[in-house]
């Protein structure tokens, strides 16, 4: 069993510091595509495309006063937009219901595919 943990450890820290530098070639990437003014290019043998996202991003206290009903409250205990997304989708709820609750967060999705 100290072999496992021992080994869950290591991968854990290496984990840590990929996801790190992971993130700072993330930021460098589009520091240049945003000084470029370009959203898609090749290069060497990659296809670099930035994808722009809306997000919604819930406020509790708002949301909960927009749902009455504390059975639907239940259903979302913590709001998870994709759950939200759902009931609305199945029109256990309304747009009209959500108006301000959430804020739309503009975010930008970074793709990288090998030629």
């Amino acid at each position: 069993m100290i072999r496992q943990v021992s080994r869950y450890f290591q991968l854990k820290s290496k984990q840590k510091e990929i996801e790190q530098e992971l993130q700072e070639l993330r930021n460098e990437i589009l520091a240049h595509c945003e000084q470029q003014g370009i959203s898609e290019t090749t290069v060497g043998g990659y296809q670099v495309k930035l994808v722009k996202q809306e997000r919604k991003e819930y406020d509790d206290t708002r949301l909960s006063e927009a749902l009455p009903d504390p059975q639907l409250w239940r259903l979302l205990s913590k709001p998870d937009p994709s759950r939200i997304s759902s009931l609305l989708k199945l029109k256990v709820l309304s747009e009209d219901q959500l108006k301000d609750t959430y804020v739309t967060k503009q975010v930008t999705l970074l793709q990288i595919d090998k030629r």
